[in-house]
């Protein structure tokens, strides 16, 4: 359904596509998923069983939204614009062998001074400070729009009413603006897909490819959300709490009517409040945490000391939601998904949290049409990994964080690491982060002592303790199979179940990779971005072991998919 939020007019409707046959209205702010999505339409491909997939990650990692469009197969719905007279059809489970050669698309070599890869909070301001100081900066982001998963902005074809807009959007379009105006060169719509030396890493396009020869390299490449798998959550409506807020923020588009929010951490609250106020009925919050106990005051009392307009903010979010009477569940867990794999998800049952991860006490059932699941990110450090960044592994966050100075400084001395991929400490620590490197950086490349502000210095502090309050506040067992059935699915893109995986590691073959090349977990479009930390986590019980920097898949190109003639071209 289509929603408007405050300062955010509704879009000009520029006729309509086919899905099937079907007349889909299409807008001109859409892409392919937002309109298939406020049609009603939430399959895009379909499994070698038959079953249709949606959206779920919203963020072009998953390829869960494949769809073919325009007869041209394997296109992301959810980066993809939507366009009157587009023709879509749902994705086959196996594409077709192209018959003929692709066109062949130029190779060119960019020597910029500094590379930096993300274009989020972090990327965008080492990029505006390095330019600033008069270095030929590149900024490389797969999207084709700057402001990464926080700053992201509505789409420009929405009509915009500035002063309206929220504090989100605004401070994200200052930082945007600021590092247009110091000159940083940026490629959108391009993806790094390998990163041989600090000083070779290899980019394409749909028209380019390139060879990115940097004198630094400043990796940005944030996180993606930590899938948690349970019966019933590949169903069409079910989606990240990310993507459902891409669809809000960039598209004014709701993932559906009667929606339920569920995970761990603060991003819930906030989707499921601005979705309220947009006119959706959220059916139910529910929180991994028990943050709302009296022993946890302390910590938001740390929030509310180092950062008050965040806390501020998000008190106003529970109010929100207090005031409409959503029922708000802490210390809980969505069990179970139930619905039509051809049309989505209809019930989600709710259970108690116990300290181990497992579900029990009295259930609870709600009618659903759409479903947000956010349990926390993980870091996307497959480039840092692939350069020989040495990495620790977090049991906090059940994720490896790359081991960095202050300024996000690798034990590679050429690479730097900031923001979220370097470990998830939220975004305004990101942006801070991002000034630090980037005097950190002007330093090595002028030779000169690193010239940094005390009060960047003060607000990186202040805002790594507002993140300490909040991962105090909202502490809760790590999920990773423990909601799992033998016949749940765990590799989305492969279609391994729970079952094949336990059974594949009781038969002696126990690492990761060992598994995936019995079962094929980790081989689909995602790269096992998904189904990796379950797998690493299973593997760690059965063998009695700690997880380490050499535990789950090792990094190789392509980090992310790309054509043969890619990786064949001379």
């Amino acid at each position: 359904m289509r929603v408007t939020s405050p300062g955010i007019g509704s879009p000009d409707e520029s006729g309509s596509l086919s899905y099937e046959g079907r007349a889909v209205p299409v807008a001109a702010s859409d892409t392919v998923a937002a309109a298939m999505i406020a049609g009603g339409e939430l399959g895009n491909r379909r499994t070698d069983a038959g079953d249709l997939r949606g959206v779920w990650c919203g963020m072009g990692v998953c390829h869960e939204c494949a769809v073919t469009i325009d007869h041209r197969e394997g296109e992301l719905a959810c980066v993809t614009p939507a366009r009157a007279g587009q023709v879509i059809e749902t994705q086959a489970s196996r594409r077709r062998v192209p018959t003929g050669a692709p066109a062949a698309r130029p190779e060119s070599a960019l020597t910029p001074d500094v590379l930096v890869v993300g274009a989020g909070p972090a990327g965008l301001a080492a990029a505006r400070d390095l330019a600033g100081d008069g270095l030929e900066v590149l900024v490389i982001d797969e999207r084709k729009k700057l402001g990464g998963q926080y700053y992201k902005q509505p789409d420009p074809a929405l009509p915009i009413e500035e002063d309206r807009l929220d504090g989100q959007y605004t401070a994200g379009r200052r930082l945007i603006d600021a590092a247009r105006r110091a000159g940083a060169g940026m490629l959108l719509g391009a993806s790094v897909w390998a990163a041989f030396e600090p000083d070779r890493l290899l980019v394409r396009s749909e028209t380019e490819r390139w060879i990115i020869r940097p004198r630094r390299v400043v990796l940005a490449t944030g996180a993606y959300e930590r899938g948690v798998p349970l019966p019933g959550w590949t169903l069409p409506g079910v989606m990240t709490t990310g993507a459902g807020q891409s669809l809000l923020r960039s598209y004014q588009v709701a993932p559906g009517s009667r929606v339920l929010v569920a995970g761990n951490g603060p991003l819930n609250i906030q989707l499921a409040a601005e979705l309220a106020k947009a006119g959706v009925e959220i059916v139910a919050l529910v929180e991994a945490a028990a943050f709302l106990s009296p022993t946890r005051a302390a910590a938001g009392l740390r929030m509310g000391w180092n950062a008050p307009g965040l806390t501020r903010d998000g008190v106003g979010y529970l109010a929100a939601l207090a005031r409409r009477r959503v029922p708000l569940l802490s210390a809980s867990v969505v069990e179970s998904l139930d619905g039509d794999p051809q049309r989505g998800v209809e019930r989600a049952t709710i259970a108690r949290l116990d300290v181990d991860g497992c579900a029990t006490g009295r259930r609870r059932t709600f009618d659903v049409d759409a479903v947000c699941l956010g349990y926390g990110f993980l870091p996307s450090n497959d480039l840092a990994r692939s350069l020989g960044c040495r990495h620790e592994y977090d049991p906090a966050r059940g994720a490896l964080r790359t081991a960095t100075d202050d300024t996000g400084r690798t034990s590679v001395p050429t690479v730097w690491v900031i923001g979220d991929s370097g470990g998830v400490r939220g975004a305004k620590y990101a942006q801070v982060q991002g000034a630090l490197a980037a005097a950190a950086v002007i330093a090595d490349l002028r030779d000169r002592p690193a010239a940094i502000d005390p009060r960047i210095v003060r607000a990186a502090r202040r805002h790594l303790s507002f993140q300490d309050g909040v991962n105090a506040l909202f502490a809760a067992p790590a999920l990773t199979d423990q909601l799992a059935e033998p016949s749940t699915v765990v590799c989305r893109c492969e279609g391994v179940t729970h079952g094949d995986l336990v059974q594949s590691m009781t038969e002696g073959v126990s690492s990761p990779g060992a598994v995936k090349r019995v079962t094929r977990a980790g081989m689909g479009k995602c790269q096992g971005r998904y189904c990796g930390p379950v797998l690493v986590e299973m593997e760690a019980r059965l063998q009695g072991a700690p997880v380490s920097e050499r535990s789950g898949f090792a990094p190789q190109a392509p980090v992310k998919p790309v054509p043969l003639g890619d990786v064949a071209a001379p």
